[in-house]
């Protein structure tokens, strides 16, 4: 089974300023991250906030999806970075 995506849970870490999604490969857990600046690189106006972090994670949900498949790699590594 490849990755997906069926919880659409995300959650802030306001200490590393991003947000934490997760993935599925089987029954396994992929845990992934993504960075303030790759929120703000795709909305220029971004705010500081939590709010406003995830309001543009959810705006660009599956575009982020996208890019966490590209970068999975079946193995021992459970944890990305965007």
């Amino acid at each position: 089974m490849a990755l997906h995506f069926p919880n659409p849970s995300r959650s802030y870490d306001a200490t590393r300023h991003c947000v934490f999604f997760w993935g599925y490969d089987d029954s396994r857990e992929i845990t992934f991250q993504v960075d303030r600046g790759t929120l703000k690189g795709l909305q220029p106006t971004l705010g500081a906030d939590e709010q406003s972090v995830l309001v543009a994670f959810d705006e660009f949900r599956e575009k982020l999806l996208e890019i966490a498949k590209g970068r999975y790699v079946r193995g021992p590594q459970n944890r990305y970075s965007i």
